[in-house]
């Protein structure tokens, strides 16, 4: 769907709820907060002037791969997208700059990410949504196993996750996480966190603590204000929850109707 606000801005929706959001004009721009919030990390992730290697688990229109091509020029990244209608659909309407190095491969973000060699990227990202859950097996010990070998000393792995409260399925991830990363942070609006309404919450875990105070600021100052939690912030949030081993993985909480939606 055209933006009648933006000439280049494009809404790609699948059954009904909005996916991505794209400016092919200006690919800097990110629409979703969740996207603006990752963009901040992606900011943040290493010398503001050198390009990532960046692995992406879930492609749906290449918003953040678009983004991170045009504030990163040179980066190498890889997107698995198991869609391939989705993926042929978005190529021939939504194509990518000529000169973006993003290669984009018909394939489960699971299975991309064991078979990607070690210590091969700076950064992984998840966004990975079977109609509008997360799938289990993303969710897991050894997934995030997978991720943590697949990342540089000093890379990091961020994931958009969604949750409402008692936030079993934000406790058990975090869990899962915490016993493979040694650093996490969470970020989401308010309202979310006080377990006022169903919302994206990013997760971010590395083995090095992250540029908090700076990614505080660029959040609060977005227009839709998110926070940012670390360290024992996490705790109330991790009570009780366990590390999710394969056989008892399930998919992230189906969001109540209008959670997301169009207009």
């Amino acid at each position: 769907m055209p933006d009648i606000d933006r000439p280049g801005g494009w809404l790609l929706t699948v059954d009904g709820a909005p996916q991505s959001y794209v400016d092919l004009d200006a690919p800097e721009h990110l629409e979703f907060e969740y996207a603006r919030r990752v963009g901040h990390l992606l900011d943040l992730a290493a010398d503001p002037a050198g390009p990532l290697d960046v692995l992406h688990l879930g492609g749906g229109a290449l918003t953040l791969p678009r983004y991170l091509a045009a504030t990163r020029p040179g980066s190498r990244q890889r997107v698995a997208e198991p869609d391939a209608e989705l993926a042929a659909f978005v190529a021939a309407h939504l194509p990518l700059a000529a000169d973006a190095d993003v290669r984009v491969e018909t394939a489960d973000g699971r299975a991309m990410l064991e078979d990607a060699p070690d210590a091969d990227a700076d950064v992984v990202i998840s966004d990975v949504y079977g109609g509008s859950t997360m799938p289990a097996h993303l969710t897991t010990l050894s997934y995030a196993r997978q991720a943590e070998r697949v990342l540089r000393p000093g890379g990091s792995y961020v994931a958009n996750l969604a949750d409402a409260a008692p936030f079993r399925f934000l406790g058990s991830q975090l869990a899962t996480f915490a016993a493979v990363f040694s650093w996490l942070a969470i970020i989401a609006e308010p309202s979310v966190l006080r377990g006022r309404r169903f919302g994206n919450v990013v997760l971010l875990a590395s083995h090095h603590e992250q540029p908090c105070e700076e990614l505080a600021r660029r959040c609060a100052g977005d227009p839709f204000p998110a926070r940012v939690l670390h360290g024992t912030a996490l705790r109330p949030l991790t009570e009780g929850a366990r590390p999710v081993e394969d056989g008892d993985a399930v998919p992230s909480p189906e969001p109540p109707n209008g959670a997301f939606s169009i207009g």
